[in-house]
């Protein structure tokens, strides 16, 4: 059967707003809603039942809960995605040129730095336990940020949406550093060596232009298994596999190249946007407030109120007062159509943590425990209310 220019056409738009960063941002909204109206109605325990199911091989060491499969497996694709983006943006993108990326990258420091510095200013009589959650409001969530932008910037200027976007690169690139160097307590060298057998076998199959998912998928697997079976989050193995995949490559016969990286993002990033991240925002996102009164014992908890103050303040902070010092320095300056309203805008709405900081926080606390609740409440108020803030600022102004 042969479609006519007007249903391809049709096909080509129902495509395009299914890789749209808007469509992706409100599929993780929606998951997370669901959630949070499940474990809070008659349906939680069968909610949590689900979460609490546990899979796998036991003897592998992979019997792991729904929930812990989708934080350790599923998002394992989100940090593939985020690896082969950030090979692509030091390669040859954005982040090639020292000069031209210094001020998002310095800005992504301080957008890491004063988050961590309030939430230790908050809880510093919160004994360790509190402590240990410092990181959780440091990260920024690519497919909110990114999605918010477009859905009140349409007529912003394309720099900020470049600003955001390497700010929010080399954000994930710290917090890939963080997951593996404070999350990790005690690793099993042996398996970690074994897993960089199928790694090294991955990366040379790919040099040699051979992308077969039969023999490339198995090889990922058995990374991921002894990453996990090492004791390193599993997720870091998505972004070193991610590392792994050239930019180009020619073919056996050396007669044509292949663009890797991005053959490789076209066909999991919609996994990753569509599944991924919606299914781990599911499992993750539905803590049981408990009313009013749970809301407010939660939003008191310092760990909460850390988090908040973290993304709501700590974020514009350290992004705006690095990127001001900077472009004080001769020969650093912004793009010439950005103003500090945009940036102002741009660096609340930086404040959404969300996806890496809900991973942040169950790596620090652990799932089904108050604190850990109230953890994850403060990640989703303090990325709801910089959003927000974050929205009215950029929206367009009316004259």
């Amino acid at each position: 059967m042969k479609y006519s220019p007007k249903r391809r056409s049709l096909h080509g738009r129902i495509k395009a707003a299914l890789n749209s960063d808007i469509f992706g941002g409100s599929l993780v909204l929606g998951a997370t809603i669901l959630a949070l109206i499940l474990a809070n109605s008659p349906l939680a325990p069968a909610y949590q039942a689900l979460r609490d199911f546990r899979l796998g091989i036991p003897q592998l060491h992979l019997s792991l809960s729904v929930g812990q499969w989708a934080s350790d497996g599923l998002l394992t694709i989100f940090f593939f995605v985020v690896g082969l983006e950030l090979k692509e943006e030091f390669v040859i993108g954005r982040l090639r040129n020292p000069r031209t990326a210094l001020l998002p990258i310095t800005a992504a420091c301080g957008g890491v730095l004063m988050p961590a510095l309030l939430y230790v200013l908050v809880n510093h009589s919160g004994g360790q336990e509190a402590l240990q959650g410092w990181a959780t409001p440091t990260a920024t969530d690519i497919a909110f940020s990114v999605a918010l932008l477009a859905l009140v910037g349409r007529r912003l200027p394309t720099a900020l949406r470049v600003f955001l976007l390497t700010l929010a690169v080399v954000d994930d690139f710290i917090a890939i550093i963080i997951i593996a160097a404070v999350y990790t307590e005690e690793v099993n060298l042996v398996w970690l060596a074994l897993a960089f057998i199928p790694l090294i076998i991955f990366a040379f199959l790919l040099r040699r232009g051979i992308h077969a998912w039969w023999i490339l998928l198995p090889l990922a697997l058995l990374t991921w298994g002894l990453t996990h079976a090492s004791d390193i989050h599993p997720t870091i193995a998505g972004a070193a596999l991610g590392f792994t995949v050239p930019i180009v490559v020619t073919t056996p016969s050396y007669s044509a190249t292949k663009e890797m990286t991005q053959y490789f993002i076209r066909r999991w990033s919609p996994i990753s946007t569509l599944v991924a991240v919606p299914v781990f925002a599911f499992f993750s996102a539905g803590v049981t407030i408990g009313g009013f009164s749970g809301l407010g014992e939660a939003l008191r908890d310092p760990v909460a109120l850390g988090i908040i103050i973290g993304l709501v303040l700590g974020k514009p902070l350290g992004i705006l007062s690095t990127t001001f010092l900077l472009t004080h320095i001769p020969s650093l300056e912004l793009a010439p159509a950005l103003r500090w309203r945009h940036l102002i805008g741009m660096s609340f709405v930086a404040g959404i943590g969300f996806t890496v900081s809900l991973l942040v926080s169950e790596l620090s606390f652990g799932v089904g425990s108050t604190v850990g609740s109230h953890a994850t409440i403060g990640v989703l108020a303090g990325s709801l209310l910089a959003g927000l803030i974050g929205a009215a600022i950029l929206a367009p102004q009316r004259h």
